[in-house]
């Protein structure tokens, strides 16, 4: 069986799918628009940098830094790990606020 080429964004979707359920699951790799940064500078790493946008039940009447949190304890060991994930942007919402995001683009 081939390695996998993102195996950060692999153990990612795995780990938020698995404990999140979510409806919706975006993970997007911004990594190349940051491997020229100084504190890049020696990082072979090429899934550093990542933004999530994340629709899930679990994140019913909690608020927005308590979703957070959810989301950062669940990817703790990457975000820990020598050459792991070094930012992080997270969009967290329930399928009701997904729904009435929708029901406001088609408004337009």
């Amino acid at each position: 069986m081939s390695q996998s080429l993102t195996p950060m964004e692999d153990a990612m979707r795995a780990k938020l799918t698995e404990s999140l359920n979510p409806t919706t699951l975006e993970i997007i790799n911004d990594s190349h628009l940051h491997s020229h940064h100084k504190a890049m500078a020696g990082v072979t790493s090429k899934e550093t940098h990542f933004r999530v946008i994340i629709t899930s039940p679990a994140f019913q009447s909690k608020p927005l830094l308590a979703r957070q949190r959810m989301v950062n304890t669940l990817l703790k060991e990457e975000l820990a790990q020598e050459g792991g994930i070094h930012a992080l942007q997270l969009k967290t919402r329930t399928p009701e606020e997904e729904d009435r995001m929708k029901a406001k683009e088609a408004e337009q």
